[in-house]
């Protein structure tokens, strides 16, 4: 914390400037009347035990009562901008250094009062004004009741100018920290206060971009439901109507002829099971389903039977439930790759591999066929799997080039499944 001294600033902070902190108002407000109770004090202290006779109260009393309107005009009534004004707050403490140092004078119970002289000075501008003052101060309290100051300067100069300056320089710097402490209390405030518009902003915009967000999930659902009818219902009737189509020209062989309906019967199954999958995919509750990979070794088990090309599939890491919507989109992907390697790529081997990761889990499914030259295409295999993996920040590469096979690697982040709340 570091305090920058403003030398033409109060060494006392203002009252009108309204610090921040809970002592500083109502230290200003006790100001206004301290004044006041001191030399109340002063003046029945010395009624009790001075022992002055009654013509030296005459003019003790006209002092008193001077003193007393002065600073009932000058500190107690004005507003805080009349009385911080420079002019005014040296008119103010020039009355209460002179009326004081005459009562101190005539008698040294008065010292009480003339602590009150020392706050007066603070209120000064400019600093060095204020220094003054407080010299001014300090020189006539402990001096008045030891001769005076000629006189206690000519007898022990060395005693009292040490105590002069030692007493200045401590009330000065602890003047001068409080104002710092305040101002630094005061511009927290005004950071609050800026802080609080700015949130009160942000929460504006937040409410605006939800708003945004809202109109652009419609479309992004919309995709998401072509991507569900493709890579479900789409691909199943596509795999049903083949088998069925295959078993009409093998009529003249039975076995053959099984074969395929066996198969067509399966798929069907294999496509309700997704179907409704997808539907609880949809929905916002936890996907009730078996491990995630149990269900791709099955996929990959089923393709395989359907395709006749052998699909082998592996688990690494250590396996544990997903986020729903994680799983369903590595299970969506594998269906799509199988799916795009029994149509194009004419493959005599697949392999599936699952990795589960620290913070990721990663799905590659690899084949051995006729490859292609990856880059923007039609349709919904490629840039739907693409869409799925990165709406949920997540990565699809795919490496391939005409007779090398292809590649497909997706990177998802690993979110565990949220705990179901117990009955």
């Amino acid at each position: 914390m570091s305090f920058r001294v403003g030398w033409n600033r109060p060494m006392w902070p203002l009252e009108s400037a309204k610090a921040a902190t809970g002592w500083q108002p109502l230290l200003n407000r006790v100001e206004r009347y301290l004044g006041g109770g001191l030399l109340a004090t002063a003046t029945l202290i010395t009624l009790a035990f001075g022992g002055h006779d009654g013509s030296w109260w005459v003019l003790t009393g006209a002092l008193v009562a001077a003193t007393a309107l002065w600073l009932l005009t000058t500190i107690t009534l004005p507003v805080p901008r009349v009385r911080e004004h420079p002019a005014f707050a040296l008119l103010s403490f020039a009355g209460v250094i002179g009326l004081g140092s005459v009562l101190e004078s005539r008698d040294v119970t008065f010292v009480i009062f003339m602590i009150f002289a020392f706050f007066s000075a603070m209120r000064l501008r400019p600093t060095w004004l204020a220094f003054v003052a407080l010299a001014v101060t300090s020189l006539l309290i402990n001096t008045l009741g030891n001769g005076g100051p000629v006189h206690a300067l000519q007898a022990r100069p060395g005693i009292w100018i040490t105590i002069i300056i030692v007493q200045t320089t401590a009330i000065g710097g602890g003047g001068l920290l409080s104002a710092a402490v305040a101002r630094q209390n005061d511009e927290r405030r005004r950071m609050l206060d800026d802080l609080a518009a700015a949130h009160a902003e942000n929460e504006g915009l937040q409410r605006q971009l939800l708003s945004q967000a809202r109109e652009a999930g419609i479309l992004d659902e919309r995709q998401r439901l072509a991507q569900e009818i493709h890579d479900t219902l789409a691909q199943g009737f596509t795999g049903i109507i083949t088998q069925l189509e295959a078993a009409a020209l093998a009529e003249d062989e039975p076995a053959e002829r099984q074969r395929h309906l066996d198969s067509a019967a399966a798929l069907a199954r294999e496509n309700l099971v997704a179907a409704r999958r997808s539907v609880r995919a949809l929905h916002p509750e936890p996907l009730d389903t078996a491990a995630l990979p149990d269900a791709l070794a099955g996929v990959a088990t089923r393709w395989s039977g359907r395709t006749g090309v052998p699909a082998a599939f592996t688990a690494t890491g250590d396996p544990r439930p997903l986020h729903p919507e994680i799983e369903s989109t590595i299970l969506r992907v594998t269906q799509e790759a199988l799916s795009n390697v029994d149509k194009h790529a004419a493959a005599g081997r697949v392999g599936l591999t699952l990795s589960y990761m620290d913070d990721e889990v990663t799905l590659d499914v690899r084949d051995d066929g006729a490859g292609f030259t990856p880059g923007p295409g039609p349709g919904f295999g490629l840039p739907g799997m693409r869409r799925r993996v990165e709406r949920l920040a997540g990565t699809l590469h795919v490496e391939s080039e005409p007779g090398g096979g292809t590649a497909i690697s997706a990177v998802l982040p690993a979110v565990p499944s949220a705990p179901e709340a117990s009955p």
